[in-house]
């Protein structure tokens, strides 16, 4: 009888500790509150990064984005465009380049969307050589520079070194695209030199070839 007794008090499950075990598994731990906050940013961000493109209606020679916090991003971000009332205004060639770059969706004015083919075709006939300075425009914005338009200092842009936007601190060179089956006189050439001179920045001329591919030529005034 005893040994009967003992292997049944050996078998006997622990109920109470088991019961324990669990309810200490299953308590929530306390949430550090700057941790959940960082979290809530990063998940914020992400969902903005995965949104569906901006979009944007073409108006003549410009293209106004929605009213919205993802297209005011693409301003405080990297500077494309102007600030206009909540709304962001955008060159034909900061348009496209973020359209292809899947951020921005062109819309016509009837509302429907835009084809890049078709918005080129109507950018070509509002712009000489829109091509040209659209390939200078792309190639300069892959390479991590921001461009803005130079039309007041009689050039076709001002570029910021890498790292500097506009208001922090001067362009540092005006731009001119030029293709390679364009003629550039010595008249031309003496003018856009005097340009940047005169708004004390470097002149850069950029030549884009049959392939679309484009050349630097950075020029600097000599006196003998």
């Amino acid at each position: 009888m005893p040994a009967k007794k003992a292997a049944k008090k050996a078998a006997k499950p622990k109920k109470k500790t088991a019961k324990k075990a669990v309810k200490k598994a299953a308590k929530p731990k306390k949430a550090d509150p700057d941790i959940a906050e960082e979290e809530e940013g990063e998940r914020r961000s992400k969902i903005r990064t995965a949104k569906v493109p901006v979009k944007a209606i073409l108006g003549g020679e410009q293209v106004l984005t929605e009213d919205s916090d993802a297209a005011r991003d693409l301003y405080a971000q990297s500077r494309y465009g102007e600030l206009d009332k909540g709304r962001v205004q955008l060159s034909l060639l900061e348009a496209l380049y973020l359209a292809e770059k899947g951020k921005l969706k062109i819309m016509s004015p009837a509302g429907r969307t835009m084809k890049s083919e078709s918005f080129i075709r109507k950018a070509k006939k509002l712009h000489e050589n829109f091509w040209t300075k659209y390939a200078v425009f792309r190639d300069m914005r892959d390479r991590g520079y921001i461009v803005k338009t130079a039309l007041k200092f009689g050039a076709d842009f001002r570029v910021y070194d890498r790292g500097v936007k506009p208001g922090e601190d001067h362009a540092k060179w005006v731009l001119f695209p030029i293709h390679e089956s364009n003629t550039l006189t010595w008249h031309d050439f003496a003018a856009k030199n005097r340009v940047a001179h005169s708004t004390k920045k470097r002149l850069l001329v950029g030549v884009v070839d049959e392939e679309s591919d484009v050349t630097y030529f950075e020029i600097a005034w000599k006196r003998p």
